[in-house]
């Protein structure tokens, strides 16, 4: 099974306004609409699951009351990876009742509303050969680091940098595993579900999928402009 689990617990403070920016309307739809419909048209993704902040359940409901692979939705919590753990533990459950299923999610922040169908192709691909996939585009900036001091130490290659979008897909036991030594670290901090399996399953390659510069994350009113064009652009 193909399950794909969209995170939309965020409440968009930087977009300002009164609802979480995958509420937003752009070019007819929701924000979250648009990426339900992604995965919805996609023949091989089986399942969604979205992740909602507890007070807009209701409101995710009836947007995704369409969609026929939307099976779930749950509430997530305080930080990103707990919206993460809460659609694995979902599947951890059905994977119980069924131990012979091979089920792999595809995790997928709602506010890139613009992935393709290629992306999504080529990720489920991945999985036929890899545990963890991600998905990454070169990064066209000289990326540095720097000090507390705000002082320059490194500036690494450019050629070897990637900027990560999503989905990152994986099989659902090794995203499980991760998660589980991770939580056991009393210094776990994340914002990247690969960046835990790199860390805490160092034995496991992460493929990297190309991705595409209009799969853009929304998160300031410019993003809504760039998207309303993009999503007119594709009728």
């Amino acid at each position: 099974m193909n399950i794909a689990v969209l995170l939309a617990g965020g409440t968009g403070k930087r977009m300002g306004g009164n609802l979480p920016k995958q509420f937003i309307e752009v070019a007819g739809r929701t924000i979250l609409e648009h990426s339900i419909r992604a995965f919805s048209q996609h023949p091989d993704i089986d399942e969604i699951v979205i992740v909602s902040h507890a007070d807009y359940v209701e409101l995710v409901e009836s947007i995704a009351r369409p969609y026929s692979k939307v099976k779930h939705v749950v509430t997530g919590g305080k930080e990103r990876y707990d919206s993460t753990l809460s659609a694995l533990r979902l599947y951890q459950q059905e994977q119980t009742l069924h131990p012979t299923s091979d089920i792999r999610v595809l995790i997928h922040d709602c506010v890139r509303c613009l992935v393709s169908q290629r992306i999504i192709s080529d990720c489920i691909e991945a999985m036929n050969r890899y545990k963890a996939v991600d998905v990454a585009i070169p990064c066209t900036d000289t990326i540095c680091e720097v000090n507390a001091e705000g002082h320059i130490v490194r500036i690494p290659p450019r050629a070897s940098l990637r900027n990560v979008q999503t989905p990152q897909a994986f099989h659902l036991d090794t995203i499980a595993e991760a998660y589980r030594i991770g939580l056991q670290d009393p210094a776990f901090v994340t914002t990247d579900d690969c960046g835990v399996v790199h860390h805490y399953l160092p034995e496991v390659d992460i493929y990297v999928v190309e991705g595409e510069s209009t799969n853009i994350k929304i998160t300031y009113p410019a993003d809504l402009v760039l998207a309303e064009k993009i999503l007119k652009d594709k009728k």
